[in-house]
């Protein structure tokens, strides 16, 4: 059997079980506080005892259950309960096999698959005047991208054959299956409803590109809804899950029932022979703020070799998905002692554990932040140097243990025998601070004019004026913003002013409340969703941004001697959080 991270110390011979036909299962319920205390299973196995008697001096019935080790009655039925618990009904050929291997077996061969470290951007509207731009930025910074694309050819001919692609349809949810974003840590989201001139186009649409004459538009291709707000929907429901959320991923809490989620077990020294028994309760009023909260309490003995306790979660039925996060916080109430928490990335019993230990302070909440960088690769005991580094993306069980050994052999500082708890009312996936933005957005200018009282149309761009007879463009591409701020993915949402071919480098005008226009090049465009990916100052930000050079006046540079390249973190601490220019719609202030 699997004890992970348990005693490392000389541990009882096999013992030798005889079949012996029992009474049929018992209750057992038990209170130890004040409180209400609701237990998770409360049937026991029959309980089943050795005693260490000379093979010499007895005359046993071949129905006895007899073990010749140890110092204390082994709890042979809580053994198998723990077996059942976990196991599904126990084999009795697997157990006894289980059994001997747990004391004289080696390691498990069986690893964890590998996990893709590399933060993997991808660019969506990749064929795109702009998500085009966005691909060669980020292959000359040497970080690596996936494109969504719809027309694999199309996509290939222009980026490249060696472009990594992925076939999709933003219109279109069952081409997004979530699976397919694994390992993508961050997006640039440059799609848009097609929109070009009545009279036609080029095939290379130069008409549409060049952004400063104009032509009467018309919608191109799916609506505006569709590409805007339901391709938004989907999009998101596809990489949410692969970039994270600001707050986290609650594994478990006993708000909203998430307890439901996560079924704990207990798993003792008792898998070893050992006497130590510890068990899983919801105290109703148990947290900081008076509402449930898990309890993780019993009482440790190293009698018969033994010296820990612990809860470990049956198997997730899909696992946790943490690739995206950087650790895991636990709120508990400490004790003084030091425990461990074990994530497992196998549906195998006996398998590696990817163990932390964490010290508690005694009396207080406190807030324990485990780096998934910190796990240990641990088998029973003992730290596996040759294993294979943890994978985020495929968590099947959470375990909390308190024992006598650390690893390899070195004693737990705090560890005294006896009765002990730990309140926690919360496990959590955490990323850490500073957060950068995990999802740019690209989105236009105007969004919120067509509706906003007291306007002036005969001012405005075309797509303002224009916005009923386009399908609602604006309206639909404000609803697709409000998607990304209600998702909880960190965000950036840049709108520019009209596109234009020219070259990067006009000086800039940043701006929010969605009120200028202007122009503004897609190379620049390009350039400033790069460089939010990597700001913390662009987290929850949306702002509109032109250049300062007028239409009438078309921007060159000199080639002999390139403007120098800005530095956007200038302008994106000036922007403020909550800032949308819907605040003149709702007639309510802008919230900071």
């Amino acid at each position: 059997m699997n004890c992970s991270s348990c005693c490392a110390a000389a541990v009882p011979s096999p013992p030798v079980l005889l079949a012996r036909p029992r009474g049929g299962l018992a209750a057992s319920c038990s209170t130890t506080t004040d409180q209400k205390v609701l237990f998770l299973g409360s049937n026991q196995f029959p309980r089943i005892t050795y005693s260490p008697v000379s093979r010499a001096s007895s005359r046993l019935s071949r129905r006895e259950v007899i073990a010749f080790a140890g110092q204390q009655p082994w709890d042979l039925g809580r053994f198998f309960k723990t077996l059942y618990f976990f196991n599904g009904p126990p084999n009795p050929l697997k157990i006894v096999e289980s059994i001997i291997g747990s004391f004289t077996g080696p390691a498990s061969s069986e690893a964890p698959k590998k996990m893709d470290t590399l933060d993997v951007v991808l660019v969506t509207g990749a064929t795109g005047g702009v998500g085009r731009r966005v691909v060669d930025i980020l292959r000359k910074k040497g970080i690596p991208v996936r494109v969504l694309a719809r027309n694999g050819d199309k996509a290939m001919s222009m980026l490249g054959p060696d472009v990594h692609l992925i076939i999709g349809d933003v219109t279109k949810e069952d081409t997004l299956d979530p699976k397919l974003f694994k390992g993508i840590k961050k997006v640039v989201n440059a799609v848009s409803v097609i929109v070009g001139p009545k009279e036609g186009d080029t095939p290379d649409r130069q008409k549409y590109k060049q952004g400063i004459k104009f032509f009467e538009p018309e919608i191109k291709g799916p609506s505006p809804e569709m590409v805007e707000y339901i391709g938004m929907q989907n999009l998101i429901n596809a990489i949410k899950n692969s970039v994270g959320l600001s707050e986290g991923k609650l594994l478990f809490g006993l708000k909203g029932n998430l307890s439901g989620k996560i079924v704990w077990g207990a798993l003792d020294d008792v898998v070893m022979g050992g006497v130590s028994e510890s068990t899983f309760q919801i105290l109703p009023t148990g947290s900081e703020s008076s509402e449930p909260t898990g309890l993780f309490k019993g009482t440790v003995s190293t009698s018969n070799n033994g010296g820990f306790t612990s809860i470990r979660t049956k198997n997730f039925t899909v696992p946790e998905d943490l690739s995206a996060y950087d650790g895991i916080e636990l709120r508990v109430k400490g004790d003084g002692r030091r425990y461990k928490l074990i994530i497992r990335t196998s549906y195998e019993w006996d398998t590696v554990g990817y163990t932390a230990s964490f010290d508690t302070t005694k009396g207080e909440w406190q807030s324990v932040k485990v780096p998934l960088s910190s796990l240990k690769p641990v088998f029973r005991a003992r730290t596996m140097t040759d294993a294979p580094p943890f994978d985020a993306s495929n968590i099947t069980s959470l375990q909390l243990m308190f024992s006598k050994f650390e690893y390899d052999g070195i004693l737990n500082p705090t560890f005294t025998e006896g009765p002990f708890e730990l309140p926690f009312s919360s496990i959590r996936a955490y990323i850490n601070e500073p957060i950068t933005p995990r999802f740019v957005h690209v989105s236009s200018a105007g969004v919120t004019r067509p509706e906003r009282p007291g306007l002036d149309l005969s001012k405005q761009p075309p797509a303002v004026r224009l916005n009923k007879e386009l399908g609602s463009i604006l309206t639909y591409k404000l609803k697709g913003e409000d998607l990304i701020r209600e998702s909880g993915i960190p965000y950036t949402i840049v709108r520019p002013c009209a596109l234009t071919e020219e070259p990067a480098g006009a000086d800039l005008i940043f701006d929010q409340g969605d009120n200028i226009t202007g122009k503004i090049s897609r190379e620049e465009v390009a350039r400033i969703c790069v460089a939010a990916l990597a700001s913390p100052n662009a987290v929850g930000k949306t702002f509109e941004v032109k250049s300062t050079v007028p239409f009438s006046e078309p921007y060159v540079i000199d080639p002999s001697n390139p403007p120098s390249e800005k530095d956007y973190e200038v302008y994106f601490k000036e922007l403020k959080e909550g800032t949308t220019g819907k605040e003149a719609l709702e007639a309510t202030p802008a919230q900071v």
